[in-house]
């Protein structure tokens, strides 16, 4: 679902609310051994779906990146989940790479 890579973390399961708890953890839990003070890079380029908790997923791993003193940025975002950020009105809040 999430692995680690040199620059940063890869998903790689589809950001639907059936995983939503799932990635959530998994992705605390990535960011919680990274390095402090470091770029992460988020790597979506393998997420096949995406609906509205993908945005609330990202929000909430941007808040446990940001009390790590990480700065995230994410990467090959599906057209769908930047057009959802866009719809709900946050999609300048996603620190796109």
């Amino acid at each position: 679902m999430i692995a680690g890579t040199d620059g940063g973390l890869r998903v790689s399961a589809p950001m639907v609310i059936a995983n939503a708890r799932t990635l959530l953890d998994a992705g605390r839990s990535c960011l919680r051994a990274r390095e402090a003070a470091s770029l992460t890079v988020l790597d979506l380029s393998e997420v096949s779906e995406v609906d509205s908790s993908a945005v609330s997923l990202i929000l909430a791993w941007l808040r446990t990146a940001g009390e790590r003193n990480l700065k995230l940025r994410i990467s090959n975002p599906p057209a769908s989940l930047v057009s959802l950020a866009s719809l709900y009105g946050v999609a300048e809040l996603l620190p796109l790479a």
